[in-house]
């Protein structure tokens, strides 16, 4: 599979499951049917949007039809199948696999247009946390990326140093898409099961 390729399917796939999530959010606020819409757009694309003006590259959604209709599409699937994506504690899961599919679509972009070490940490975690910061604002919620004992966009700066390592010393793109990938989603996944966190400052 060649490299754009895969970025383009992780960055569908991503937009799918954050859209999901921000849909969850507005159902369980009771907001209506644009509620539920516009709220799933927030994560589905305000992390590469910030991502993108940052980097001073074309917004990615304003040419790409398919990622408006794949964010309206989860959306509608947390507002008429909210009962059934609910037994599987719905806002985390998806929330864990598309903070770890766009940390490494992030990551990659930041790489391609040739900048440094940091800023594609940055980049990644951007991507990765900063649609669902803007989601969690709107819906005057907790925001999860800076709660207390949630390890969230360190994650995503873990996934996307291990990116950027496997691309800079590493096999190539495919490798490194998928151990950046795995490694924000274990780390995610663990700090939901096992409750892993960071020191928290004292008072």
């Amino acid at each position: 599979m060649s490299p754009d390729l895969l970025l383009s399917l992780a960055d569908r796939i991503g937009v799918f499951v954050f859209a999901i999530s921000g849909g969850v959010v507005a159902v369980r606020k009771e907001m209506d049917f644009l509620g539920v819409i516009v709220l799933a757009f927030l994560p589905a694309i305000g992390g590469g949007t910030l991502r993108d003006l940052l980097l001073d590259r074309p917004v990615f959604w304003l040419n790409d039809s398919v990622t408006l209709v794949l964010a309206v599409a989860g959306g509608l699937a947390a507002f008429f199948f909210y009962r059934f994506v609910s037994n599987f504690r719905a806002l985390r899961w998806p929330d864990a696999v598309g903070m770890a599919l766009f940390t490494v679509t992030g990551a990659a972009t930041a790489m391609a247009l040739g900048h440094g070490f940091l800023v594609v940490l940055i980049m990644g975690a951007v991507t990765a946390s900063g649609g669902g910061l803007i989601r969690d604002v709107v819906a005057n919620e907790e925001p999860l990326v800076l709660k207390a004992g949630e390890l969230y966009a360190t994650c995503a700066l873990a996934g996307s140093l291990v990116y950027y390592l496997l691309m800079v010393y590493g096999p190539g793109e495919t490798v490194a898409f998928a151990a950046g990938m795995a490694t924000a989603f274990i780390l995610r996944a663990s700090a939901i099961l096992f409750g892993l966190s960071l020191p928290k400052a004292k008072g």
